[in-house]
């Protein structure tokens, strides 16, 4: 308890303004200020100062003279029934002692009930945390609509304390503090990263998130894959399928020669064109089955073919039409290797400096590629079209990724990292020594024990990307979707191959026709 005894009110609103910036008082202080100042010095003089008007305060004025003592107890309540108002809530004399005069205590809670009031707080869009609508109505006004998961939250917690909210208007994030850090909003319901030099400005609320500094990089492409043909096998086996086309007709045509010598006109060339012939599966030919021998070892090699031959079809086909992409950058270290420059808002000025003071190495690598100002939606366009990637919290960085680039068929050519720079805790702005942040923090704790914060993030991702697809389909109808961003698709909608995926088979086809006119020369130069 403190207690302030001065008859001068000069005193009174220098201690009033001292002990705010001295940060002399939270709400488990009471406060007991003995005074002698007319009644309507008191009404002019407690609902101008924070200090008396929303912390732990009753005031003992002396009212009576030296023969009649006498004390009347003030308070003054910023949110009751009847509204803001100061109260004459008990008063003393020497034969009677404290005589109540009001059922409201002598220091009384004032910030479980609202009562209705209109509170001032100031946030922004940021989602999926909060968003403004203006919507125009049937009657041709227009209203705001809010969403977001802060939002709902923040609605929440409003019913149950009884309220309703006055946007101020704000015209930077700056700004939003200032306000909150001046006392004219009581509340920035949006979410804030906890750091050092902010946590001298202002207070935070229960801290009920962390968010995730991830990076949003293009998707690997899929590289001319000149290689197509190769892939499903591995080397080993190509090695071996090689040494079998080699070695295996040099058998088969000693086998013919020891059991029909009379064949002289089946030569070692022409069994090796009938076995690599039955491995591509071309028709069986009829002069290699002279001996019971060589219709064994023809039928083995059959047996081969068509084993591999199923599963090399197999693994090809599935190589082409699900294509291995390239591995992606995925953690701090992979994506500070990987890229040329590291895009941020221009409140990542703060992190910057921050990083660049760090012990760690990555995080100093990482803050001499940043570049602090671009946008989100900047951010996102230029990682698409260089080697670069944009810094942001997570959730805000997947929202506009399935607002602004979802396609079609759900796909993004954009992604998020998986891997972040560390989790910053966050919570709401509030001024120092808020007295109503104990029941924030508890109906913030009780809104997360009951699982509802996650439930309307994820509905509101889901809806976002569903509404982005719908207008995709609708632009794609309309001939207004720009068909360079899109994927090939066939009719039925079914991926179609590109010459990324062909681009093994034409080389081959090209090589073996530059090799077969070489050989069509030899034998022209070899007959003249």
């Amino acid at each position: 308890m403190v207690v302030v005894v001065s008859f001068d009110p000069d005193f009174l609103v220098a201690f009033a303004e001292w002990s705010l910036k001295g940060r002399l008082l939270v709400w488990t202080t009471k406060l007991v200020v003995v005074t002698r100042l007319t009644v309507q010095q008191l009404q002019a003089l407690l609902p101008a100062h924070w200090t008396f008007s929303m912390m732990n305060t009753v005031f003992l004025n002396i009212e009576g003279n030296a023969d009649q003592p006498r004390c009347g107890m003030y308070t003054y309540l910023p949110y009751s029934p009847n509204g803001s108002q100061v109260i004459k809530i008990a008063f003393w004399t020497p034969a009677h002692g404290f005589k109540r005069l009001s059922p409201v205590s002598f220091f009384q809670e004032k910030f479980e009930n609202f009562h209705g009031a209109k509170v001032n707080v100031t946030s922004g869009p940021y989602m999926p945390y909060w968003d403004e609508e203006k919507v125009m109505g049937t009657d041709g006004s227009e209203t705001t609509v809010f969403r977001g998961s802060d939002y709902r939250m923040f609605e929440a917690i409003a019913s149950v304390l009884n309220f309703t909210f006055r946007l101020l208007p704000t015209s930077s994030w700056m700004e939003v503090t200032k306000r909150v850090e001046e006392r004219v909003s009581l509340i920035a319901p949006i979410i804030y990263v906890l750091l050092p030099e902010q946590v001298k400005r202002y207070d935070f609320t229960y801290v009920y998130e962390n968010a995730f500094l991830s990076f949003a990089m293009a998707k690997p492409e899929l590289e001319p894959r000149w290689k197509s043909i190769y892939y499903p096998l591995t080397t080993e086996v190509w090695i071996g399928v090689i040494g079998h086309v080699v070695f295996f007709p040099f058998l088969l045509w000693q086998l013919i020669r020891a059991g029909h010598g009379r064949h002289t006109n089946v030569g070692v060339g022409m069994v090796f064109q009938d076995t690599a012939g039955m491995l591509l599966g071309q028709n069986l030919p009829r002069r290699l089955f002279y001996t019971s021998s060589s219709r064994v070892l023809v039928a083995a090699w059959l047996v081969f073919s068509l084993i591999l031959g199923f599963a090399y079809r197999g693994n090809l086909t599935a190589s082409l039409t699900l294509p291995n992409y390239p591995p992606r950058p995925e953690i701090l270290k992979e994506i500070v290797d990987h890229v040329d420059k590291v895009t941020m808002p221009s409140y990542g000025e703060k992190h910057h400096k921050f990083y660049k003071k760090s012990e760690s190495p990555l995080l100093r690598a990482l803050s001499s590629l940043m570049t602090t100002g671009p946008s989100l939606m900047d951010g996102l366009k230029r990682a698409l079209v260089q080697k670069s990637a944009h810094l942001d919290p997570k959730k805000y960085i997947q929202y506009k990724i399935m607002d602004e680039f979802t396609e079609v068929d759900g796909s993004t050519r954009l992604y998020v990292s998986r891997g972040s720079v560390f989790p910053s805790p966050c919570g709401w702005p509030i001024p120092h020594d808020a007295p109503y942040k104990a029941q924030l923090d508890w109906l913030i704790v009780a809104t997360l024990e009951a699982g509802l914060y996650d439930k309307w993030t994820d509905d509101l991702m889901r809806e976002t990307q569903l509404r982005s697809q719908r207008r995709q389909r609708q632009l794609q109808a309309t001939d207004v979707q720009d068909q360079t961003q899109t994927k090939a698709v066939n009719e039925d909608g079914l991926p179609t191959l590109t010459i990324n995926h062909t681009q093994g088979a034409f080389i081959l086809l090209l090589l073996s026709l530059v090799f077969s006119t070489l050989v069509f020369s030899t034998e022209l130069l070899y007959k003249t």
